[in-house]
Formats: structure tokens, sequence, C-alpha cells
């Protein structure tokens, strides 16, 4: 205030000298103010809560899934190896093979035995490399649902923090329509999170 009795104050020292009058009446006035500012944190608040659930859950399926592809991986690589000794043994089998009918008769009989031997050994090693290349496509299946899921996961975190944004911005334009707009997107942050937890 100046001497001659000539006040200014500007709209913040209007807001304070408003609230230091009207005290917490704002509370229950019809505009609601006060009372959609408390909604919004709250909301935030549980919001930004299962958005880190979310985001733990994303991360962990793919880690999951990162570890799955290399245990398909390595089963594909001693899959590999077997498929190799297999091939050796074909090859060992076709020498003696070869030795068999090219050698004089009293040695046919020792080259068959080998013939059948390597016959035995191949079937053995061809049972275990059919198991290790099923086991390597399991590996690569239950991957492929981990990354589907960590998607899932990932959709549902973006839409909470989308809905984040929109909280802020209803707290600061005070307009409902995106306080709804919050509550709308999300919802559907919650059901995209509800698909992932039962892989969809």
């Amino acid at each position: 205030m100046s001497a001659g009795g000539f006040h200014v104050h500007g709209p913040h020292d209007h807001e304070l000298e408003h609230a230091g009058t009207h005290g917490d009446s704002e509370s229950t006035s019809p505009t609601g103010r006060k009372n959609m500012t408390s909604q919004i944190a709250v909301c935030t608040a549980v919001i930004a809560t299962v958005g880190a659930l979310f985001a733990y859950m994303g991360g962990l399926t793919q880690a999951n899934a990162g570890l799955y592809k290399n245990n398909a991986g390595m089963k594909k690589t001693e899959a590999s190896n077997q498929w190799n000794y297999f091939q050796s043994k074909s090859t060992k089998q076709s020498l003696a093979e070869f030795a068999r009918d090219t050698s004089p008769d009293d040695r046919k009989q020792v080259w068959q035995t080998k013939v059948s031997r390597y016959e035995q050994e191949k079937a053995e090693i061809l049972l275990v490399a059919q198991k290790l290349e099923a086991e390597a496509n399991d590996w690569d299946q239950k991957s492929e649902a981990q990354m589907h899921q960590h998607h899932r996961w990932a959709q549902a975190t973006t839409a909470l923090q989308v809905s984040i944004a929109l909280a802020a911005m209803a707290l600061l334009t005070r307009k409902r329509w995106l306080e709804w707009g919050m509550l709308a997107v999300a919802g559907i942050g919650l059901v995209i999170g509800a698909l992932a937890a039962v892989h969809v």
C-alpha cells in the first residue's frame, strides 16, 4: 500500500487473501476444484503404483524370453553336435560296407559286425539329436510366449503413463473431460495388463 492509500496487488496476492478469508470452503464449492484435485492425486498414485508393477512384470518377461532363447541356442548347438556325430558314424559305416564288399570271404563277417555296430550307434545318436531338437523348439516357443507377454505388459505400462500425463493436464487445466480421459486410458491399461497376466 502506498502513502496515498492506493493499493495494488497481483493475482497471487488475491488468491492468498481469498484463501485466508474463506479457509477450506473450496472443498464444498460448486466447482469442486479442491475435491477434483484430491481425486486426481489419489488416482494418479494408484495408477503409478500399478504401472510400476506392470513395468516390473514387463522387465521380468523380457529377461525370461532372453534366457529361454539362450537355452534354445544351447540345445540347438548340442543337437548340431549330435548330427555331426551321426554323420561321422554314417561315413564310418559306408567305409565298413565298402571294406566288407571288397574283402575276402573270411573277413566279410568282421566288417559286417562293424557295419551293424555303426548302424546301432547311429540309431541311438539319432534319438538323442531328435530329442535335443525338440527341446530347442520347446525353449523357442517359451521364449516367443514370454516376448508376447512382455509386449502386453509394455502396452499396459504405456497406457498407464499416458493416463498419468492426462491427469497432470487435468490438474493444470481443471477440465473434467481430461479427468474422464485419464480414467478411460487407465482402464484400457488395466485391461491390457489383465490380458498379459492371463497370457493372452
